[in-house]
């Protein structure tokens, strides 16, 4: 059987999980996930277990924040003065809108905290500073 290594076409099956059991995203029902070992497309902690394995193997690893979204970044969290915000913008926690930087790219946000005079706005990943558990398969090499 051929193994894969860095720079094969792969395909997996997975469910990502936090440490605590919750799911965040999984393939159960979908396509299996396709991507390049070692070009960036996924996160690292997970892209550096493929090499060796073979197909129909499985594995289940645990990824720390640093080899996955990266740590909780405190300049990632902004707080807007509330006048600032178009007032048909609905706002609420968790909600996820869209800012622009000062380059003109399309920065995703969520908001933490609605006051009468403020928004806090975090940049950062949902998934940023939290260990995560990958189950996963690989279907195919090629």
């Amino acid at each position: 059987m051929t193994a894969v290594k860095s720079g094969d076409k792969v395909s997996i099956h997975y469910k990502g999980s936090l440490t605590d059991g919750t799911v965040f995203d999984s393939s159960e029902g979908r396509d299996p996930l396709e991507f390049t070992v070692g070009s960036g497309q996924i996160i690292p902690g997970l892209d550096k277990e493929l090499p060796g394995m073979v197909a129909g193997d499985k594995k289940v690893v645990n990824i720390p924040a640093e080899e996955a979204y990266g740590p909780h970044d405190p300049q990632g969290i902004m707080e807007v003065p509330r006048g600032e915000i178009p007032a048909e913008i609905p706002l609420e926690v968790g909600i996820q809108l869209e800012m622009r930087n000062p380059q003109g790219q399309a920065m995703p946000v969520t908001v933490t905290i609605v006051t009468d005079e403020q928004v806090t706005l975090d940049a950062n990943h949902f998934l940023a500073g939290k260990e995560l558990v990958f189950d996963f398969e690989l279907i195919s090499i090629g």
